[in-house]
């Protein structure tokens, strides 16, 4: 696994190694000894154990996010497509943080196989680039409702270049997102 920093601070980039062969591939998706060495090896701090799989299936224009949850139920998610296409976004919601509203994306699909590790004070979001894109992340946290919080998609002080062909689809949920500046984040 090959890991790399992202732009924006405390995101990495992690390139698995993939074996082909006549029969097709292999890969492994997530070894913890290498996780935490990769990591370590940036110079960033290793998360606590995953507690919590995810996986959602999404239409093509659907974009999911932005989504964090507040203390202490906190998510580090580490998220991969492992069929179709999505751009997947990060957005820095850490309170005196120098990089505080800054935004990093990137195109995971299954084709590049490449996972995104974005810890816990971002918000994340994705928008799905292909029909029946399976999106797979794992968390840091369990899920509380209580603790779940968004933010607005398209907040013009965030400025995320999605790349959208003619508008997206949104639940009730994410239509309704404060902006960062009114949303809760401590």
């Amino acid at each position: 696994m090959k890991f790399t920093c992202a732009e924006l601070p405390d995101i990495v980039i992690i390139e698995p190694a993939v074996y082909r062969d006549e029969r097709g591939w292999f890969m492994e998706t997530f070894n913890q000894r290498k996780f935490e060495d990769g990591l370590s090896g940036l110079g960033l701090p290793v998360p606590g154990l995953f507690v919590q799989d995810n996986q959602s299936l999404s239409e093509k224009s659907v974009l999911r996010g932005l989504h964090y949850q507040l203390e202490p139920f906190a998510q580090g998610k580490l998220v991969s497509v492992c069929r179709g296409a999505a751009f997947d976004v990060a957005v820095d919601i850490r309170a005196g943080s120098p990089t505080f509203g800054r935004w990093f994306g990137m195109e995971l699909n299954e084709a590049n196989k490449t996972m995104l590790w974005i810890p816990a004070g971002f918000a994340h979001g994705f928008l799905s680039l292909e029909d029946n894109t399976i999106f797979s992340y794992k968390t840091t946290q369990f899920y509380n409702r209580e603790s779940e919080r968004s933010i607005c998609w398209n907040d013009p002080d965030i400025g995320i270049q999605w790349p959208m062909e003619n508008g997206c689809t949104l639940n009730d949920k994410d239509q309704l997102a404060p902006l960062l500046k009114k949303a809760d984040i401590s």
